[in-house]
C-alpha cells in the first residue's frame, strides 16, 4: 500500500500518479480527512490516559498518606476518565481500520519512467526478436488444440468433462513437454535463486500482501470453509516470505524460485478466446521473485527480465518485449516488462511473463523490513518478480511454431535433455 505519510505531505503528487493511470483520485482526499481524524483523536486519546496516569498517581499518593476520602473522590474521577479513554480507543480503532481497509483499495503510483498511456494500445514495444511474418508455413499455421487433438497430447475434452469449461490435461508427450518446460526454468534460474516449494493455499493476508485483495477477489477461488484461497501464481507465498521479519542489508539482494500450479477463475475473460491454452483456469509457472534495497531494484529489475527473456530466445520462439504504459501495468505494479510470443496457429501474440518491480507497495502490506548496515533503524524493501516460465502458451507457441510439415512436432534443442530420449513427437 501507499505510505500514508506520502498521502498527508503531497496528496498531489499522489493523484497525478494515480491520474496518470486513469485512476479517480477522490479517495485521496478521503485518505487525508481520514487521516486527520485518526490522529487528532489520537492525540485526544493519548492526553487522556496522560491524565489517567497522572490522577493514579495521585490517587495512590492521597492513600499513602492516609487521605482515603479524598483518594475514593479521586478513583471515580478517575474511573470516568477511564470510560472516556475507552470510548476513545474504540473510535480509533474503527477509524484505523477504515483507513487501512481505504488504503488496500488504492494502487501503487507508476514509476517516473513508466511510459504515458491509457491502454494496452499505447504499450511500447521495446523490441521484437526472431519474428518473419512470411517465414511461416501453411503446416505451422495450425492452432496447438487442433494440433494437441491430432497427436493425442492435449485433451480437452475429457478435462472439460471432469472439470468444466477451461480446464485442460496434457497427456502422453503433452504432459513430458509440460513438466520439461517448469524443469528448465527451474535449472536455469538455480544458479541464483533459491529453490521453494510453497503452500498452493494461502490465507486471506497473505493475498492482501501483494495486493490481489481486494481488488481481485472475483478472480481468486476461496475455499470459504477454512478461510483459504488457493494461488494464482507463486508470487503471492513467495512475498510473504519474509513477512513481519527484519532482515539484514547485508542479505539483499534475496532471490526466490517456485514451480506451482496456479488458480485463476478469469471472471473477467467474457467475449475472449479462451480456445485450447489460451486462457485456462489452472496451469504450472515458475516463478522468480526478489527482495531488493531501493537502490538494487533497478538491477534486480533488468535481470530477472533479462532472464525470462533468456529461454524463450533459445527456445527459438518469436518473441517481443513491451514497456507496459501506466494505464495497463497491474495494480500493485510502479513498472512491468511484458514477454510475448507469437503463436503461428493462433495468429496471436501471447503474453508469457509480467516482469514487475512493485517498489515498497507489496512490502508495505506484507510488513518487510530490513536494517541498514549502519544499524540506524528499519526500512521497507522492494518486491520485484517475474514468471521464469508460464506453461500453457510456451507450451502452444512451441507446439505451433515446431510444427512440421508430416504433422510431427520437433522437440527444440534446449529441451532435449527433459525429453526421455524423444526428439520429435508423433501421431500414435
Amino acid at each position: 500500500m501507499l505510505d500514508i505519510r506520502l498521502i498527508r505531505n503531497d496528496s498531489q503528487a499522489v493523484k497525478d500518479g494515480l491520474a496518470r493511470r486513469g485512476e479517480s483520485t477522490d479517495v485521496i482526499d478521503r485518505l487525508v480527512d481520514l487521516d486527520s481524524q485518526l490522529r487528532q483523536l489520537t492525540g485526544e486519546r493519548d492526553s487522556l490516559r496522560a491524565e489517567i496516569r497522572r490522577v493514579s498517581n495521585e490517587v495512590g499518593q492521597m492513600f499513602r498518606d492516609n487521605n482515603r476520602e479524598a483518594a475514593t473522590e479521586l478513583q471515580e474521577m478517575s474511573r470516568q476518565l477511564g470510560a472516556e479513554e475507552h470510548a476513545l480507543d474504540d473510535k480509533a480503532d474503527a477509524l484505523e481500520t477504515e483507513l487501512r481497509s481505504a488504503l488496500l483499495r488504492v494502487p501503487n503510483l507508476p514509476a517516473i519512467d513508466c511510459p504515458d498511456g491509457a491502454s494496452e494500445n499505447d504499450n511500447v514495444v521495446v523490441r521484437t526478436e526472431n519474428f518473419d511474418a512470411d517465414s511461416y508455413g501453411d503446416h505451422q499455421k495450425v492452432p496447438h488444440w487442433e494440433i494437441g487433438e491430432a497427436l493425442g497430447i492435449l485433451d480437452v475434452e475429457r478435462a472439460v468433462r471432469m472439470s468444466g469449461s477451461m480446464f485442460v490435461m496434457y497427456r502422453k508427450m503433452g504432459a513430458t513437454l509440460a513438466r520439461a518446460l517448469c524443469q528448465l526454468a527451474l535449472d536455469r534460474n538455480a544458479d541464483l535463486y533459491e529453490e521453494v516449494r510453497p503452500p498452493t493455499l494461502v490465507k486471506t493476508s497473505t493475498l492482501e500482501a501483494t495486493g490481489h485483495l481486494p481488488k481481485f477477489a472475483e478472480e481468486a477461488y476461496q475455499i470459504e470453509r477454512d478461510d483459504l484461497w488457493t494461488i494464482p501464481t507463486a508470487e503471492v507465498p513467495l512475498t510473504s516470505l519474509a513477512r513481519d521479519e527484519i532482515l539484514s542489508e547485508s542479505d539483499l539482494p534475496m532471490r526466490f524460485c517456485a514451480h506451482t500450479s496456479c488458480f485463476r477463475r478469469e471472471a473477467g475473460s467474457a467475449g475472449k478466446d479462451t480456445r485450447g491454452l489460451l486462457r485456462v483456469h489452472e496451469f504450472d509457472k515458475v516463478e522468480i521473485l526478489a527482495y531488493s534495497t531501493p537502490e538494487q531494484a533497478s538491477a534486480m529489475h533488468a535481470e530477472i527480465l533479462g532472464r525470462a527473456e533468456a529461454i524463450i530466445s533459445e527456445l527459438g520462439l518469436a518473441y517481443r518485449v513491451l514497456d507496459l504504459c501506466a494505464g495497463d501495468i497491474g495494480n500493485s505494479a510502479a513498472r512491468t516488462f511484458d514477454i510475448e510470443v507469437y503463436a503461428p496457429g493462433a495468429d496471436k501474440w501471447l503474453e508469457v511473463s509480467s516482469v514487475s518491480w512493485f517498489s515498497d507497495y507489496q512490502a508495505r502490506r506484507a510488513n518487510l523490513r530490513y536494517r541498514s548496515s549502519d544499524g540506524k533503524g528499519t526500512t521497507i524493501l522492494h518486491t520485484l518478480n517475474g514468471s521464469a516460465l508460464a506453461v500453457p502458451r510456451v507450451w502452444a507457441a512451441i507446439v505451433e511454431t515446431y510444427r512440421q510439415p508430416d504433422g510431427a512436432i520437433r522437440i527444440p534443442e534446449l529441451l532435449l535433455p527433459y525429453m526421455r530420449g524423444a526428439t520429435e513427437i508423433t501421431a500414435p
